[in-house]
């Protein structure tokens, strides 16, 4: 069953974002639903991606246990089942998380460690990427020398989102904050390109989210990792210039890329044949990864 949009009554609604629906557990938690919405260019899609919220879910999961001794992250540890009521348990089964409310900061902590996508294209004009200047001589795909951290901007649904510089990143969070978002970040990047790496995938980029805490403490939150934040690619099928065929929803940009649209909402119709692969190439990187195993 896929469910495009959780309706819980015994719970107030907080948000509805491009994936997650954020409902509030009395004052201090955030019971976070996802959904199997897909987003591509900041826009939502009309088809639901089947199976795809709780797959989400369980690779988030997976990526939280491994790097919690590098941040602390919003995890209470509750069950989410204990938050609704019995006749909204099928909703939230195996696709929620019940997490701590943080006091979450307007930057998206991007992290790459190859040049594709938005990064390409900015190397292409000016050899650098989000002010970060690089090496001459780079190619699409090329692994960077080192990770760079490449903040974002937020931006509300329907909106897209803005690249941003260090500077830019320092006037929205404060110098020694966004210091401290930039280094956990690319921590937590090497950490993770290193277990996917033993396990046939290369995270060609991805983008983290923080939030404080009551006592001030930076906090990772929202999802971590998976194919909707992180660009995941086999490693059999890498090669310098040129994107691989990705673990993610590049599958889907790439079709949209094709058809005759502006970008702007509505999307296009996706055809059953790049739902049901876009299905698949979710499972693929969670079979890779190990999540079950």
């Amino acid at each position: 069953m896929s469910l495009y949009e959780s309706k819980l009554h015994s719970l107030p609604l907080l948000a509805r974002g491009k994936v997650r629906d954020n409902y509030a557990v009395g004052s201090d938690r955030i019971l976070m639903v996802a959904s199997d919405r897909l987003s591509a260019f900041d826009v939502v899609m009309s088809e639901p991606i089947p199976g795809k919220g709780a797959l989400l879910t369980r690779m988030a999961l997976f990526w939280f246990e491994r790097l919690k001794d590098f941040v602390p992250n919003h995890l209470t540890g509750e069950d989410p089942l204990s938050a609704v009521a019995d006749d909204e348990r099928e909703q939230v089964r195996d696709r929620a998380m019940l997490v701590k409310r943080l006091k979450p900061l307007p930057i998206e902590a991007v992290v790459r460690g190859y040049l594709a996508g938005s990064g390409w294209k900015e190397y292409q004009a000016s050899q650098s990427v989000c002010g970060v200047p690089l090496p001459a001589g780079l190619h699409n795909a090329s692994k960077l020398p080192q990770p760079i951290f490449t903040p974002a901007t937020k931006a509300d649904v329907g909106e897209h989102d803005e690249n941003i510089d260090f500077a830019q990143c320092e006037a929205l969070v404060g110098p020694q904050l966004a210091a401290q978002v930039r280094d956990t970040a690319i921590r937590l990047y090497e950490a993770a390109a290193a277990i996917a790496l033993e396990r046939g995938i290369i995270i060609a980029d991805t983008k983290f989210e923080f939030g404080l805490d009551e006592a001030g403490q930076l906090t990772l939150m929202d999802e971590v990792l998976t194919p909707d934040s992180s660009r995941y690619w086999p490693v059999e099928s890498y090669r310098e210039g040129a994107n691989p065929p990705s673990f993610d929803k590049q599958f889907v940009r790439d079709w949209l890329e094709a058809q005759p649209w502006n970008k702007q909402a509505p999307a296009p119709t996706l055809p059953p044949q790049v739902i049901e692969q876009t299905a698949a190439t979710y499972a693929e990187a969670l079979k890779r990864l190990g999540v079950d195993a």
